[in-house]
């Protein structure tokens, strides 16, 4: 399943949105708190926009396509595979960047062991 997925995940690293561009910019090189991310990754069938496995947390970068009761079930299946799933809207991650960095920040220092 896995290798069905990563050409289409090289498609979306290389064609992101301006919103996940701007988060990007701040989770890559373990620029938040130190933590190791990976964007557009394949997982459990699924390619999660940004993963961080270290703190087995996942953020979601959700445009106008995306709707939360049909998100559910991808959501459910992340979180019993023991991850932790937060979603932002675009344009909060846009108007609000600082917001959705402490957000994040706050999830990993609930996930440090």
């Amino acid at each position: 399943m896995r290798n069905r997925l990563v050409p289409v995940a090289r498609k979306l690293r290389r064609d992101p949105t301006g919103a996940e561009k701007r988060l990007w910019y701040h989770l890559r090189n373990r620029r938040l708190s130190g933590f190791k991310f990976r964007q557009q990754e394949p997982l459990a069938g699924h390619i999660v926009d940004f993963l961080c496995e270290e703190a087995k947390l996942i953020i979601e970068a959700d445009g106008g396509q995306h709707r939360p009761e049909a998100d559910a079930p991808r959501t459910q299946q992340l979180e019993a595979a023991g991850y932790i799933v937060l979603r932002f809207w675009n344009n909060n991650i846009l108007g609000n960047t600082l917001g959705v960095l402490a957000e994040i920040r706050r999830t990993l220092g609930d996930a440090r062991p």
